[in-house]
């Protein structure tokens, strides 16, 4: 017993403070390559976005008023304005 009471060991704040900063400046090693990203392909023709769009409430009661399908009809009416060149 009196020999475990020897064998203690008292940190010293000097070592101590050393081994953290060594372990915190130690290069650490490099993780591995990121593969970059897949291009996105291109905007397939004719296909649709999920958009939030704000509408005056009378806009909205417009196209709304004939039912399901309103969507539909906002696209068609905005669609119209735009030049052909654009599509």
């Amino acid at each position: 017993m009196a020999d475990d009471r020897n064998r203690r060991r008292f940190t010293d704040p000097r070592t101590a403070a050393e081994a953290a900063f060594k372990a915190a400046t130690t290069a650490k090693p490099a993780a591995a390559p990121v593969a970059p990203a897949a291009p996105r392909p291109s905007a397939v023709p004719g296909a649709r976005e999920m958009v939030t769009l704000r509408l005056d409430s009378a806009v909205l009661a417009h196209f709304q008023k004939d039912g399901p399908g309103w969507q539909d009809r906002v696209n068609d009416a905005l669609k119209a304005l735009v030049p052909a060149s654009e599509d």
